[in-house]
């Protein structure tokens, strides 16, 4: 199976070759993957080399002049490093864009911190107006960057190595899934969260619900999964633990509940190791989550 990162190159280089009001911003990052691209539009599809804020910049002037552009590269490098950019050049100036990341929270452990986002959603939710897509396979990806690529939107697309086994529904409208249902609690699974979620609540009577757009956040699809009376929520994101805590607090406030956010850590984790090791040193493996789950809800 190709990754998402792979499923982006081919999809945006066929939607460059379709519609002409698209353009692409690289910073050097997957630059190789777009060859073809660039000799087939030098004016649609532009890389900064390594200078991310102005990859920023150069977005937002494109938008500025009536294109729909596509920005990519690491996380840390499109979220972070620029985030006075994205802040002010998008958000200030009124105009909109696809931002689209690949790295993750830790998806190339040996490139250390630096290329490592886990707060990158976080920071987004402090800006109005951006939908944040977090498909959990290629296919979704694909579905939800053509989507943001026809729509005039802020949007904010996170890619990652890691992958669910197979797509769930996603597109226009998308809330969250029930993918099972139970009587014991709600168990919201993010992005490629899901495999790990679902062996991990395996023979727990809860419902699990799957998400691919955290923002705006299907309050109204909470509510209905917890029904009328006290809620027990548990979150878990492929990215800093509690991100989306506050906006599950605000669907339920009119219900008594608890809501536990897992996710990535805030300690710094500086041995590289491999993804998998950092699941389990974050507790996002089945079995970290089997037991922190279990004893949150009891089970």
């Amino acid at each position: 199976m190709d990754t998402m990162r792979d499923r982006f190159i081919s999809t945006t280089s066929q939607l460059l070759d379709e519609d002409p009001r698209l353009a692409l911003v690289l910073a050097e990052i997957s630059r190789d993957g777009f060859e073809r691209a660039a000799r087939a539009h030098p004016d649609r599809v532009i890389n900064v080399g390594i200078r991310e804020q102005l990859l920023i910049g150069a977005g937002a002037g494109m938008a500025l002049a009536g294109l729909r552009p596509l920005v990519h590269t690491f996380a840390s490098f499109l979220v972070e490093r620029p985030f006075e950019q994205v802040k002010l050049d998008f958000g200030h100036q009124g105009v909109s864009g696809v931002l689209v990341s690949a790295g993750g929270s830790y998806d190339w452990p040996a490139g250390g911190f630096t290329h490592m986002s886990p707060g990158d959603v976080a920071l987004m939710d402090t800006l109005d107006g951006w939908t944040v897509h977090v498909p959990g396979h290629p296919d979704e990806a694909e579905e939800l960057l053509r989507q943001a690529a026809a729509e005039d939107g802020r949007v904010y697309v996170r890619l990652s190595l890691q992958s669910n086994t197979r797509a769930r529904p996603v597109g226009a409208g998308s809330g969250f899934t029930v993918v099972r249902e139970g009587k014991g609690g709600v168990v919201i699974a993010v992005g490629p969260m899901l495999d790990n979620v679902l062996a991990a609540t395996d023979g727990l009577d809860v419902t699990v619900l799957y998400a691919a757009t955290v923002r705006p956040f299907d309050g109204a699809g909470l509510r209905r999964a917890v029904g009328g009376g006290a809620a027990d929520v548990v979150i878990v994101e492929p990215y800093l633990a509690g991100t989306s805590t506050a906006v599950a607090n605000d669907a339920l406030i009119e219900l008594p509940h608890r809501v536990l956010g897992l996710g990535v850590g805030r300690a710094e984790l500086r041995r590289y190791g491999e993804i998998d090791e950092h699941l389990t040193a974050h507790g996002m493996d089945p079995r970290g989550l089997r037991e922190r789950i279990g004893a949150f809800l009891g089970g």
